[in-house]
């Protein structure tokens, strides 16, 4: 899409009627209703799928790339926010052993063919939490900031060209735009500084739609323990950083900046943390109840939704306003025929892991969860909600080392992070084997994050050591920064497809 292509298509956006748009969402949100009372979106059993970001950088210097449109779409990846980046997502499988299989298959089998073909233009995809080595000859600053004001509309130079995301620069939502983090200072005109973060995003399609709020509550209650074990971007790039010392930067690093910056680069600066798009979800009572925040919730880009065939395009403003309805959690509700409807939970809270092997792992984990939990009435659910939310930005913060606070199986309160990580991964074991694992089978799937909680060594915590330890010997944080980024990569090469981070803590 040309530029001028591209205003003329964020100028139709913005010319669409907001009010008339979410009368429709609502009237959906209705029929979406009645479709969940009559078991439309119920499945015979637990799906699971994954999706899987990533971002591009020069295999010989480790900078950040942008990739080509035509490579792009020849590797069969989808585009993200940033032209550095991209997406694909698995077929959703049955939570099964064949089905966690082909889900691990299927991420491999389409990773190392675009490894090859990017390679071919001096390109590695790199699964992480944060790049922090800005493209040659440009910093981060620029890179994130650098937009052009073109007939009155805002575009983003370094922006894929999906309209919604340049049309957020030029509604009256007020976006925050920003980056807000311990001695980071970052300000631009659009939500490029988005760009900046990588996830990995597991689904688990549950069997009864209208059983969607038990298995929403025990996956609040579990993210904060799942995302201190994942942690992954405790670095900004060096030139985002203030002026202070070194040893500052260090100190107050958070293990999971991802989070802060998602919210702050899309959250009104002066809102609420109980009032952002970007938050932590509430409890629902009822799956209608769901249903109603989805559709409550405020669209900051109403856009005219063509007709299609799918089955779900009969929810297609439901669905459009979904798209920004970012919770850490997120209900979601969608199928491209009826028999393929499903609602299924949407686990947003991970940062891009090291290896395949540590993606499939969380996305097993939590699976296993999904399935124990409810069965096993575990009393974890009535944990208040303030306290899982506090653990959720408590385990941000600090990972592994954070005060996190569980109720185990016998009803007693404990802040052992040992503990806890066990409990939990227990009982994702248990869940594994109620889906038909063995037993190997299962404790092979929870392994690399047994492993991790035996270590204390998360991704963040491996990197900000690196980094520490070279500013220590007398290494200034940029150069310390990009050496362990570099080493990142380097491991990440060897281990991407079989390995896991567990190979990286044997070997230093």
């Amino acid at each position: 899409m040309s530029g001028s292509e591209l205003v003329a298509a964020v100028r139709d956006a913005l010319a669409v009627d907001a009010e008339t748009f979410r009368e429709r969402a609502t009237e959906e949100a209705e029929a979406l209703k009645t479709a969940v009372r009559e078991g439309t979106f119920d499945n015979s059993q637990a799906i699971v799928g994954l999706e899987l970001e990533l971002y591009a950088v020069d295999d010989r210097t480790d900078a950040l790339r942008r990739v080509p449109r035509q490579l792009l779409g020849l590797i069969g990846f989808e585009k993200e926010l940033g032209l550095h980046n991209a997406e694909m997502q698995t077929s959703p499988q049955p939570l099964t052993s064949y089905g966690l299989t082909a889900q691990a298959a299927e991420l491999r089998a389409n990773l190392a063919p675009a490894q090859e073909k990017t390679a071919a233009e001096n390109i590695r995809l790199v699964a992480d939490g944060m790049w922090t080595v800005p493209p040659r000859g440009e910093t981060a600053t620029e890179y994130l900031t650098d937009s052009v004001e073109q007939d009155g509309v805002r575009i983003a130079t370094n922006m894929s060209d999906a309209v919604r995301y340049h049309a957020m620069a030029n509604t009256d939502y007020p976006a925050g735009c920003r980056l807000d983090a311990p001695n980071v200072t970052l300000e631009a005109e659009t939500v490029m500084p988005e760009s900046l973060i990588t996830s990995i995003q597991p689904h688990y399609q549950v069997p009864h739609a209208p059983d969607l709020p038990e298995f929403f509550q025990y996956a609040l209650r579990v993210a904060g323990p799942l995302l201190a074990l994942g942690v992954n971007s405790p670095f900004f790039p060096p030139d985002c950083y203030d002026d202070v010392p070194d040893e500052q930067v260090l100190e107050e690093a958070h293990m999971e900046h991802r989070i802060g910056v998602f919210e702050s680069v899309l959250n009104p600066p002066e809102a609420d943390t109980h009032e952002g798009k970007v938050r932590f979800p509430p409890d629902f009572e009822t799956v209608e109840d769901a249903i109603d925040d989805v559709a409550a919730d405020d669209c900051i880009v109403p856009m005219d939704v063509a007709a299609g065939e799918r089955f779900d395009d009969a929810f297609a403003h439901f669905r459009h306003k979904h798209g920004s309805y970012w919770r850490w959690v997120r209900p979601v509700f969608d199928g491209p025929t009826r028999s393929a409807a499903n609602a299924r939970i949407e686990f947003r809270p991970l940062p891009g892991q090291p290896t395949i092997r540590d993606a499939v792992a969380f996305q097993a984990v939590f699976a296993g969860l999904m399935e124990s939990l409810p069965r096993r009435e575990h009393p974890v659910r009535g944990m208040d909600w303030e306290t899982a939310r506090e653990n959720f930005y408590a385990a941000t913060r600090d990972g592994l080392a954070a005060d996190l606070t569980w109720i185990t199986t016998d009803g007693t309160r404990t802040d052992s992070v040992d503990e806890i990580g066990a409990e939990m991964l227990e009982f994702a074991r248990d869940g594994l084997e109620l889906a038909g694992l063995t037993t190997e089978e299962a404790r092979e799937y929870v392994h690399p994050l047994r492993e991790r909680l035996d270590r204390r060594t998360t991704p963040a915590r491996w990197k900000h050591d690196h980094v520490r330890d070279q500013v220590e010997e007398g290494v200034p944080l940029a150069e310390a920064i990009w050496g362990m980024q570099s080493d990142y990569v380097d491991r990440q090469a060897e281990t991407l497809l079989h390995g896991s981070f567990a190979d990286w803590l044997a070997d230093p």
